[in-house]
């Protein structure tokens, strides 16, 4: 076929199995829109009120599905908007396809309207990015930028199209879908044999579980190797929902404000297998005393991760699941009886009442309202540690959050996402009112698309993880953290066309949630809770994992 750069783009997509793209048009872009009036019935455009949205919705589709996020944005101001998407995505290893427009090639580096130098501006927040200077290069750089995102350790790939390689004709011949690049992998028998003989001495075992499970697909393996060789597992942010919360050998989030038991289980241990984790310094906290009595061993798909932060004893670079097939069958059946009681004996005492209306509470009564088979979006700050803390996350998948760059603003583009991508799945959006006052202007996309994503605002009138650190570490300085209650959500709601609701009870919230649950629309309840609710435990800066303020009576 002899058709435009546009179609040839739009043609490519098809070929990947693209069905939805999320963008925003506009004048270099132009070429590219006027073709996809054409593929209507094939690909589903989602105009989302800004490209930062657009990107934070393409994430959200990439992490609830595994597949390859899209999203489309014109040049100039639009491009830079989908930056803190792209970095998002690139932080947490999310596969997505940023396409943008571009001034024709005659017109680059003039300072023309609306020209920015994309490439060079998503170098370090890109997998790898493409600026297509002749047409006869654009069919295989769409191609590589899928085959490249969802490869190996996955990430955002940049493709940056000038409009008059969109105008121009070229022959095009389709192609089969990108199939991944298999994985080099640098361990042998010896070191599986290796690792086996150690779980089996082990007296104190512990597995340390990363993002990477989920990316891989390998949540059933990992709980397998768990169950039969009786370790418990300590999660990341990012891995939670890869082993049941509820599984007896789940201690949930481990780190800054991880659960005091699987931060002691890491102190304790004698052995850490890390899998799919890359010992972020929230998870470590002071390196010198992490996990200070283990050895500890590291399986990871990327080379470049290991004795990057925390140096290992032992390291298996490679295909997760190959290595874990090759495991398991070398592991005998063993009980670990004496350390999962040591464990169960670190454990934090909860002291609120059951009518209190605080995070805990507010959880158990989303739970038993709307169930725990569903997609959890959140913000950045309190909400997102309590949700980590409480929710029951049981599955892959159900934790959309942002993990390695922790950006404010991205939890209701991403649930927008999330339900596009997932129409029989109820998505729920956890904020707080610092979080929500930077992209609530998304709330029109999920009016437009008639969306039935329920956003639960922790309403607290700050800026609240902000100002727990001045209260606990800058001697009650409250600098700007103060938010001024100038916003009626109930009525922002409403002038969106949605449901909104105002709730300071237990019982006022589950009312609240009935109705949202039952009028199939999207809905924003605002909880207003205590300024002074805090998230613990917490690790103060400097401290090793183990030295956590459990509670405020500690201070």
């Amino acid at each position: 076929m002899n058709i435009k750069g546009s179609n040839i783009i739009l043609e490519c997509l098809k070929e990947q199995g693209v069905d939805t793209v999320f963008g925003y048009p506009g004048g270099q872009i132009m070429p590219l829109y006027d073709a996809l009036y054409d593929y209507q019935d094939s690909i589903k455009h989602i105009l989302t009120s800004h490209e930062q949205g657009a990107t934070h919705a393409a994430d959200g589709y990439a992490r609830s599905t595994g597949k390859v996020g899209v999203a489309f944005a014109t040049s100039g101001p639009g491009a830079t908007n989908t930056v803190t998407g792209i970095a998002t995505a690139f932080m947490d290893s999310i596969p997505m396809v940023v396409i943008t427009g571009q001034v024709p090639v005659a017109l680059i580096g003039r300072d023309s309207f609306q020209e920015v130098d994309i490439t060079g501006v998503t170098i370090p927040v890109t997998k790898h990015n493409f600026f297509v200077g002749n047409i006869e290069n654009l069919a295989e750089c769409i191609r590589e930028a899928f085959r490249i995102a969802k490869s190996g350790r996955p990430g955002p790939v940049l493709v940056d199209v000038p409009k008059d390689i969109m105008t121009q004709f070229y022959d095009y011949e389709p192609q089969e879908i990108v199939v991944k690049e298999s994985v080099e992998n640098l361990f042998d028998e010896d070191d599986i044999e290796s690792l086996a003989s150690k779980i089996r001495k082990s007296e104190r075992p512990l597995i340390y579980a990363g993002g990477g499970v989920i990316i891989a697909g390998a949540s059933e393996k990992v709980i397998r190797l768990a169950e039969k060789a009786d370790i418990p597992v300590v999660s990341t942010l990012m891995n939670l929902g890869a082993i049941p919360r509820n599984h007896r050998l789940s201690l949930g989030m481990v780190g800054m404000h991880g659960e005091k038991e699987a931060n002691q289980a890491v102190h304790n241990a004698d052995l850490l297998i890390a899998i799919g984790a890359r010992f972020s310094d929230r998870v470590t906290g002071d390196v010198s005393r992490f996990a200070s009595g283990a050895e500890i061993i590291h399986i990871d798909i990327d080379n470049s991760e290991v004795d990057k932060n925390v140096n290992v004893d032992q390291s298996l670079v490679g295909d997760m699941n190959l290595i874990l097939d090759k495991l398991l069958p070398l592991i005998g059946s063993k009980k670990n009886d004496e350390w999962l009681a040591k464990i169960d004996s670190f454990r934090r005492e909860r002291n609120i009442g059951e009518d209190d209306f605080v995070a805990e509470n507010i959880f158990r009564v989303i739970e038993e309202v709307l169930g725990d088979d569903i997609i959890v979006a959140t913000d950045v700050g309190q909400h997102q540690m309590w949700t980590a803390q409480y929710w029951p996350f049981k599955a892959p998948r159900q934790n959309i959050t942002s993990g390695g760059l922790g950006t404010m603003g991205f939890g209701l583009g991403a649930a927008i996402g999330a339900q596009i991508a997932n129409p029989d799945k109820r998505v729920i959006h956890i904020t707080g009112d610092g979080s929500f006052r930077m992209n609530c202007n998304e709330l029109a996309t999920v009016s437009a698309q008639d969306l039935p994503i329920i956003t639960i605002l922790f309403k607290n009138n700050v800026l609240g993880m902000v100002r727990q650190w001045q209260k606990l570490f800058f001697e009650k300085r409250y600098s700007s953290t103060t938010l001024p209650d100038v916003i009626d959500y109930v009525k922002l709601a409403e002038a969106f066309g949605l449901g909104g609701a105002k709730v300071s009870t237990l019982d006022g919230l589950k009312k609240a949630l009935t109705g949202a649950a039952a009028n199939g629309r999207g809905n924003v309840i605002t909880c207003d809770i205590d300024t002074n609710n805090d998230v613990f435990p917490i690790v103060p800066p400097g401290n090793a994992m183990n030295d956590q303020v459990v509670s405020a009576d500690d201070l």
